[in-house]
């Protein structure tokens, strides 16, 4: 196996851990454990599955983790193609890794306001599960400004991908619009939130046939070897 299907495969292992991860803490803890609009429903679903909101939390630091050796295996695959861009990926997601590891913050201050500790005892158990579902939404706030970071590294990563020339260009095409889809529904939520359920269903597309053909493509296929006559290119 030549070097550069060998990087390529260790990338879609890290891309589809990620992914793995991921689902679990973003999707399937939420859905067991938060009751939308009912504080006190969310807080008595907490309680009772304490550790399944730990793993929630532990799968959020984890995926972090990931990113960065995802973008760094990533850099070493793409070397010498364009130094700029790999760069500017590396970059975006080490600005959104501290981003998210401080969000997680949120949910442990939800666990402890949950936790039923002698020194919340001044604070009745609605008041407690009222402040732990404003750090659970505050959670969720967070991780809309960590998500504009985790589609903009898109960009240059799909633009890497183009210029390879050992991956099709096609899938780096599918990351640009992948990145426009993240990056609009996180500024929509933010901006304009009674439009965000529209918007992220419209843009659900784009960020399914993104980066899912991309881990496909470098776990299966890997990438052709680098093309002899490509240069490092200035930016």
């Amino acid at each position: 196996m030549n070097p550069t299907k060998s990087q390529a495969r260790r990338a879609g292992l890290v891309y589809l851990l990620i992914a793995i991860v991921g689902v679990f803490g973003v999707l399937y803890v939420p859905s067991k454990l938060i009751v939308r609009g009912d504080a006190t429903a969310t807080g008595a679903r907490i309680r009772a599955a304490e550790t399944l909101f730990r793993l929630g939390i532990a799968s959020e630091l984890v995926a972090t983790l990931l990113m960065i050796a995802l973008v760094l295996t990533l850099h070493r695959l793409f070397k010498g193609i364009n130094d700029t861009q790999s760069a500017l990926m590396v970059m975006l997601v080490l600005v959104g890794v501290p981003i998210a590891f401080l969000n997680a913050l949120n949910h442990v201050a939800a666990l402890i306001l949950l936790s039923g500790a002698d020194f919340l005892s001044v604070f009745d158990p609605r008041q407690l599960d009222a402040l732990a579902y404003m750090f659970l939404r505050l959670h969720t706030q967070g991780a809309v400004v960590a998500n504009i970071f985790w589609g903009l590294w898109l960009f240059p990563f799909g633009v890497l991908v183009m210029r390879s020339g050992f991956i099709p260009r096609i899938l780096g095409v599918l990351l640009i619009i992948n990145c426009v889809g993240y990056v609009a529904d996180s500024c929509v939520a933010l901006v304009l939130p009674r439009f965000s359920p529209l918007v992220s269903r419209i843009t659900m597309v784009p960020q399914f046939i993104g980066e899912i053909p991309m881990i496909v493509w470098l776990l299966i296929w890997g990438a052709k070897a680098k093309p002899s006559a490509a240069g490092p290119s200035p930016g």
